[in-house]
């Protein structure tokens, strides 16, 4: 009886220990099916991380001309509009070099105006003086010809000295007439050089100062144009004594302060526009093979938690991965290297309607998901319209 208990014994543990084992094989099948299932079905058709956070191009305010803040009219965390006057400098010494530039841009046009009235009183100098040459030309030809006239009349007259025909005072008469040509003649000579050297110099005064106003009136005359261009920086200068908002968005890092003397560039403020958000997912380097710009992604942010889910799109690649740009780069070339996995940040931009429902800041976590399959895509695509939650049902 014994025997056969123990017997009996011995086939129950015998068919507990095959039922375990078989237990224990339908479960590691279970477990590699549903694990080959849950790849197949569902991590095959996207990437995720949560190594990304949001991101934004910022924009720096800096003043254009230096000077004593008299206003600050933005605080930080403040929500301003492009065009917002953020800071006003004082424009004293501005509004005195605007007044001493409008007032050298009318003295340039008076001086053109000069010019032009004195080429009108040089062409008439010219004419004046042409006339004066050709009246001593005049007289020189007359004072030749009385000359010629007066040396025959004495060469006559002292021919006939000798013959009694011609008495002394005669002789003396003639050769004084002929005396006075000679003197009329030099005369005449001096003159028509005086002459001819006034006509050269008016005619050259015409030309210097033709070449202020040759081919041009007065507004467009160089020294008008130089003065004009002198006066407009100073009307620029002094417009950027008050400084505007770049671009819409939130106020940051704000470092000015009213009393404070500001350079040319130096920082003031920064503004982030929040309309503008996006994200840097870093990914691993072996789990980019199938990611390529124009795919759609899913992502949530912790600040709002998982009932708020974001629709983005990737936008492109980082030029280099993380180490890569790093202020001391990894130095590979050594005897001893350790291998170690890279990440690549990948942009997604997000949509700017989602945006503005649920604001993101700069530097956020998120949580991002990047759809390879063509189906998912085609569903995301299909659900703009819906609500964060509806869409989040209807993807999963």
């Amino acid at each position: 009886m014994s025997e056969v208990s123990k017997e009996m014994e011995t086939t129950a543990v015998s068919q507990t220990r095959r039922n375990m084992f078989l237990l224990f094989f339908i479960v590691v099948i279970l477990a590699g099916g549903g694990s080959f299932a849950y790849w197949y079905f569902i991590s095959s058709k996207y990437i995720s991380t949560d190594n990304a956070y949001t991101n934004v191009e910022t924009a720096q305010v800096t003043p254009a001309v230096g000077g004593i803040v008299t206003e600050v009219k933005v605080n930080d965390t403040q929500q301003v509009k492009q065009g917002d006057v953020l800071v006003i400098i004082d424009n004293t010494d501005a509004s005195i070099a605007l007044a001493q530039a409008a007032a050298d841009l009318e003295l340039a046009r008076r001086r053109v105006q000069g010019y032009q009235a004195l080429d009108e009183n040089l062409t008439a100098q010219i004419a004046a003086r042409k006339a004066d040459k050709e009246r001593t030309a005049a007289q020189l030809d007359a004072a030749k010809s009385n000359l010629v006239r007066a040396r025959l009349d004495f060469d006559r007259r002292k021919g006939l000295v000798n013959s009694g025909s011609v008495s002394a005072e005669d002789l003396s008469n003639a050769q004084n007439a002929l005396t006075r040509a000679m003197a009329d003649l030099k005369i005449a000579e001096s003159s028509l050089h005086q002459s001819e050297a006034n006509y050269n110099s008016a005619i050259g005064a015409q030309k210097a100062n033709a070449v202020q106003i040759i081919n041009t009136d007065i507004e467009n005359n160089p020294e008008v144009l130089a003065a004009k261009a002198r006066y407009e920086q100073a009307q620029v200068n002094l417009d950027r004594t008050v400084i505007y908002a770049p671009i819409s968005g939130v106020v940051a890092k704000r470092q000015v302060q009213v009393g404070r003397r500001v350079q040319i560039g130096e920082p003031l403020m920064t503004l982030v526009p929040t309309d503008q958000i996006y994200v840097d997912a870093n990914f691993k380097e072996v789990e980019l093979s199938q990611v390529k710009p124009g795919q759609i992604a899913t992502l949530t942010a912790d600040i709002y938690g998982e009932d708020v889910v974001f629709r983005g799109v990737v936008s492109g690649f980082s030029g280099g991965t993380g180490s890569a740009f790093s202020l001391i780069p990894a130095q590979n070339a050594t005897g001893n290297w350790i291998k170690v996995v890279q990440r690549l940040p990948v942009r997604i931009e997000l949509d700017a309607n989602e945006l503005s429902k649920h604001p993101l800041r700069v530097g956020l976590s998120m949580e991002v998901k990047v759809h390879l399959n063509e189906e998912t895509q085609d569903k995301l695509a299909r659900i703009n319209g819906l609500s964060d939650l509806d869409a989040d049902q209807y993807l999963r």
